[in-house]
């Protein structure tokens, strides 16, 4: 035990949390369209994990043949708010179960993958392209500053998106379909806007994850939606226990990003303490079980007699003194 302790280079986890942070706010991207399906519009929705890696095909593509780097994100989210669209014309004109609908996009996505790049996979020069997003590790802090910023701009956006006129419609259908159809909503459309504006996040998180890491894959959206869904339940509980109180979309949204990076975080420190990568979607599974579980025990104990006994007591007993 002393030697494995002894094994563990501080500086090498200090070295590597900046590149956590990095791409905890590009997922955080990916968490943000995740969270405007599962928790705005109550779908769910899997055509993301195909969608991810279409966004990271078209902008490694579209560099190799000498387009600006960032113009492809712009061509990414496009294709994104395409396969949405797919996912959403499926489930409201088909009447294809929402999760059965995505799990066919994403059939259909990794496919089309392949077409776009010809193979699995295809890597850029990253010394011979001008990118902003980079894993260089001299560059990083600026890669830090340029999606805090971007981010921020992102989460403004949508936050005014959902103020609107639609957006208030989109947050209707989400919260009661019935009622919503019933005050003139037309829900299909809210719901094939909400899954194509999220898989169009997605895949420009997808194209930015690319840009960072200098290719793209065929298989690089496996288990996004676990992820996504580990940022924002994380996220949220963050959220709660500061808070314990209702707060404006504009706050869930920025601890969706920050439930984003503390996912990323504590990746870098469990590779820092040598666990096995293999065992990595094992573990993110094991965190979002109990972080999905913790306000469900925490609502449970609160609601339950003999937690109302013992403040009963409390109270009493305080009375009395």
């Amino acid at each position: 035990m002393a030697s494995y302790f002894a094994s563990l280079n501080f500086e090498a986890l200090l070295r590597a949390c900046p590149g956590g942070i990095a791409q905890g706010l590009i997922w955080g991207i990916m968490a943000l369209g995740v969270y405007f399906t599962f928790r705005i519009l109550d779908l769910a929705d899997l055509s993301v994990d195909g969608s991810f890696a279409t966004g990271g095909a078209v902008s490694i593509m579209l560099i190799l043949n000498g387009w600006n780097p960032e113009l492809t994100l712009i061509i990414a989210f496009i294709a994104g708010l395409l396969a949405g669209a797919i996912t959403g014309f499926l489930h409201t004109k088909l009447g294809i179960p929402a999760i059965l609908a995505g799990i066919l996009t994403q059939i259909a996505l990794y496919s089309i993958n392949l077409n776009i790049m010809g193979k699995a996979n295809q890597a850029i020069n990253v010394g011979q392209t001008s990118l902003r997003i980079t894993s260089n590790v001299d560059l990083i802090w600026r890669t830090i500053l340029i999606m805090f910023i971007g981010v921020i701009i992102l989460m403004g956006l949508l936050y005014r998106f959902l103020g609107i006129e639609i957006g208030c419609a989109f947050r209707a259908t989400g919260n009661n379909d019935v009622m919503s159809r019933s005050l003139g909503i037309n829900t299909d459309h809210m719901k094939l806007l909400g899954l194509a504006l999220s898989n169009g996040l997605v895949a420009m998180s997808g194209g930015l994850l690319a840009q960072y890491q200098g290719f793209a894959d065929v298989n690089m959206g496996r288990g996004a939606i676990v992820i996504g869904l580990a940022a924002v339940v994380i996220g949220e509980v963050i959220c709660e226990a500061i808070y314990h109180r209702q707060v404006s979309y504009f706050h869930r949204l920025s601890f969706i990003v920050i439930g984003s990076i503390v996912y990323y975080l504590v990746y870098v420190l469990v590779l820092w303490l040598k666990f096995p990568a293999n065992d990595m979607k094992l573990l993110t599974a094991v965190v979002v079980a109990i972080f999905l579980a913790v306000p469900y025990l925490k609502n449970k104990r609160t609601n339950s007699f003999r937690y109302a006994g013992n403040m009963a007591k409390k109270m009493e007993n305080g009375g009395e003194e």
